[in-house]
């Protein structure tokens, strides 16, 4: 049975100026738009009470499973507006299938790909003036799962809530695309093998927070993860999976290992590699591999990836012993070529030809 999202319209919603105001310079994460999708699960009865309702705190019994066991999973996603003024979702069931694996891996129920499209396309629907028109920027939408249940047992709850939030994005790092410089963290892990890496779920960005502490303290903007086991596999970023380029055309990425997120961007930019004359491999990189091939040349690209990012340019990796540049530091052309390419076919630049685009508005 389809989960109805009926809208219950916001009756104190931004004024247009307001909006305007926003749309102007969204930033990242900073501002909502008017309206949520909400939906509610319990063991008894299943999902219900779904809806779009106006934006506003949920209120949290202090016995909420969530605040004591970290019972929950999220996704990300944007809409995008083309130039005819119509409104595109990138790849969507994709994030609804990556949303029920999370979902099983915390013991959390399923939400159908069917209730998880229809949510954020009411969503959107409802709040499709809040989509930016600007060059680059999205309305970046939140999917999200928690326990709700008033229960100190550490067991699955039984009583689940779902919402989708909409917020106007514009350039995830506020100064723009530009090489970034990376830690190389070998102290502390992101996830192990037989945990939630694979998962998207909260606890895996919380455990890659000091680590980011500790790329800050030491000049660097990002950090990067070795596996957990040996330290000496690159795995991902805190909120990105990483990319190579070698002189042999090669475009190498970490392989799934149950502890690396299965990122969209990722599997997208494996797709396109083709078409900017690169053969798409997975497989383990240790950190040996990387930064020599970096000294001798054999990599002359490094780039990081994500739906909120899309692609950035890794311009040097900093361990505490050394500092080694990735090319000229400068970023690389097929690193730009490919971020071109994928942004071409999210904002309807170009031919979708993979049949990854979805219209909603």
């Amino acid at each position: 049975m389809t989960l109805p999202f009926d809208l219950r319209r916001n009756p104190s919603p931004r004024t247009a100026a307001d909006r305007a105001a926003i749309l102007a310079d969204p930033g990242f994460g900073l501002n909502f738009t008017d309206h949520m999708a909400v939906a509610t699960w319990s063991r008894a009865d299943g999902w219900y009470d779904s809806g779009i309702v106006p934006y506003g705190p949920f209120t949290l019994d202090p016995a909420s499973a969530v605040l004591h066991y970290a019972q929950e999973i999220f996704e990300g996603l944007k809409a995008y507006r083309h130039a005819d003024g119509s409104v595109w979702l990138f790849r969507p069931e994709a994030n609804a299938a990556r949303f029920a694996r999370s979902a099983e891996r915390l013991a959390l129920p399923q939400l159908s790909t069917e209730d998880f499209l229809g949510s954020i396309e009411a969503l959107i629907a409802a709040d499709v003036e809040w989509v930016p028109t600007a060059p680059e920027q999205s309305l970046y939408l939140r999917p999200f799962m928690f326990a709700n249940e008033v229960f100190l047992g550490v067991r699955p709850a039984q009583k689940v809530t779902y919402c989708c939030i909409a917020s106007p994005a514009g350039a995830y790092f506020s100064s723009g695309v530009h090489p970034v410089k990376i830690w190389l963290s070998t102290t502390y892990a992101r996830a192990a093998p037989g945990g939630t890496g694979a998962a998207k779920c909260g606890g895996n960005y919380a455990a890659s927070l000091v680590a980011q502490q500790e790329a800050a303290a030491n000049g660097c903007e990002q950090v990067m993860f070795a596996d957990a086991a040996e330290h000496k596999w690159l795995e991902e970023l805190g909120g990105m999976n990483v990319y190579l380029i070698n002189t042999d055309n090669e475009l190498v990425t970490p392989q799934l290992n149950g502890s690396i997120l299965e990122g969209v961007t990722r599997d997208s930019i494996l797709t396109l590699a083709g078409e900017h004359g690169l053969t798409p491999v997975e497989r383990r990189i240790s950190i040996e591999e990387l930064l020599d091939g970096l000294r001798a040349g054999s990599i002359t690209e490094v780039f990081a990836c994500g739906t909120a990012a899309v692609v950035t340019p890794i311009g040097s990796l900093r361990t505490p012993d050394t500092e080694v540049t990735v090319g000229s530091g400068e970023g690389g052309e097929t690193t730009a070529a490919i971020r071109a390419a994928l942004l071409d076919i999210q904002y309807g630049r170009s031919e979708d030809t993979h049949g990854w685009l979805r219209r909603v508005v």
